[in-house]
């Protein structure tokens, strides 16, 4: 577990700001691809129930852009932190639960 982590001495890290970045821009398409799901197949569609309760107070776009932007803060906290292994973990998992399911129907339209 050890491995996960690094302190907050240590110095900065490539691999760290790649990651965060790569992390940045998996959100921003997730809420990108969202938007586009629901605007063609309607609320419906989002299997996440905490993203769908927001839409459905706030609206599509402020609920997406909440939810993203505490996704996006916690992103960044961890990358303060030294956590880089996390956050590659976290884009890879997105990347795969989030972005290819999203984007296979929408090309496939």
């Amino acid at each position: 577990m050890r491995h996960l982590y690094r302190r907050w001495d240590t110095p900065r890290s490539a691999f760290g700001d790649l990651m965060v970045v790569g992390f940045l821009v998996v959100q921003c398409l997730d809420g990108v691809l969202t938007y586009f799901g629901v605007s063609i197949w309607g609320p419906g569609i989002e299997a996440n129930p905490l993203i769908s309760m927001a839409m459905a107070v706030a609206g599509p776009i402020p609920g997406l852009a909440g939810a993203k932007l505490v996704a996006i803060a916690f992103g960044i906290v961890l990358h303060l932190r030294r956590v880089h292994n996390v956050v590659a973990l976290l884009t890879l998992i997105y990347l795969t639960v989030a972005i290819v399911p999203w984007a296979a129907p929408l090309l496939a339209r």
